[in-house]
């Protein structure tokens, strides 16, 4: 397999460090977490599932030193169950329960509880700085160089959900997995590598600035994602663009920085933009940063992997599944498997 003799080695440096460097050269630092978090209720489906399931509709609310910021969440739960279950939280493009990225009732047949949020509901997907949580954040629609795009505003608000999940006695607070697609996927491996009590951090399909290798990369570019996509990241990103061999960093350091917990990745064959042999090869690359955190790192055969191929027995997870990008049955029955070993 090819990995470049170039690639930054994150070996000798502590988890602090990596993501430190990621937030100061790639998505920006955050703002602080909440002091408070707290939901209201607004509405409530105890029959959810043909009665096998509640389905609740709240609104976050959660208060922090530099002001108060609200987004409703979903949160279905299993009710015939041994409590406490474990359960994922899911950064999702919409807010319908259940949704084509997320079968909601597999999940709960599977013994999982989900909550999830509309990205929209927390921040626009644009240039726009001056709306829902970044009209909070920055309150004049500027930033600093190195202050947080709206990848790290969503990854945020996972973390804020994850603050109310751990007060919910039904749910297994050390069983707590975040979960993404595409730019949401970039969103959950961030989420994950900030916040060391996810258990594990799944990211789908989430190609370049996510888990793909920008070094060789065939598919999408840092030159392509940021031309179209500049807000995602800090603006100290846009200056490697075209010159990604000059980053001291990638995307190898990412899911290093999830080494407090499990990490999954999971790719298309059909995704090329994503390209997933490199998704596969980040993997491969961080396995030893792993290793030495004394975790297992990624158990896989010294090739490039077949659709349908699973790779569950380390504490970094992959498949590769046939089809195009898409959030699909087949990765949640993946992840779910994984999570079950």
């Amino acid at each position: 397999m090819y990995l470049s003799d170039k690639l930054p080695d994150p070996s000798g440096l502590e988890q602090r460090a990596i993501v430190d460097l990621l937030l100061r050269e790639e998505y920006g630092y955050l703002p602080a977490r909440p002091y408070r978090v707290s939901a209201s209720l607004e509405s409530e489906d105890k029959k959810f599932c043909a009665g096998k399931a509640s389905l609740k509709k709240l609104i976050l609310r959660c208060q922090a030193e530099w002001g108060e910021f609200s987004f409703p969440i979903y949160y279905v739960c299993p009710l015939y169950t041994d409590a406490p279950v474990p359960c994922f939280i899911h950064v999702n493009f919409r807010s319908l329960i259940p949704d084509k990225y997320q079968p909601t009732e597999e999940l709960v047949d599977s013994g999982y509880a989900v909550l999830t949020f509309c990205y929209l509901d927390v921040t626009s997907d644009s240039a726009d700085f001056t709306d829902g949580l970044a009209g909070v954040i920055y309150p004049d629609g500027e930033r600093k160089s190195d202050a947080c795009g709206k990848i790290g505003l969503w990854a945020w608000a996972a973390s804020a959900v994850m603050d109310y999940a751990v007060t919910l006695p039904e749910l297994d607070r050390h069983k707590i997995s975040v979960a993404g697609h595409s730019r949401l996927g970039k969103t959950a491996l961030l989420a994950g590598a900030l916040d060391e009590r996810f258990y594990c951090a799944f990211s789908n399909n989430s190609g370049c600035s996510g888990a793909a290798l920008a070094r060789g990369a065939d598919g999408e570019t840092v030159k392509a994602i940021t031309d179209k996509f500049p807000y995602w990241f800090c603006e100290n990103y846009l200056k490697y663009s075209g010159k990604e061999d000059t980053m001291p960093f990638d995307q190898h350091y990412l899911i290093a920085a999830n080494a407090a917990h499990r990490v999954y990745v999971a790719s298309a064959e059909g995704d090329l933009w994503a390209t997933p042999q490199n998704e596969y090869l980040a993997c491969v690359a961080a396995s030893d940063y792993y290793k030495s955190q004394g975790l297992r790192g990624f158990v896989h055969p010294d090739r490039l992997p077949y659709a349908g191929e699973c790779m569950h027995e380390g504490d970094i997870g992959y498949h590769l599944r046939s089809g195009v990008h898409y959030l699909s049955r087949e990765d949640w029955l993946c992840y779910i498997k994984y999570l079950n070993n």
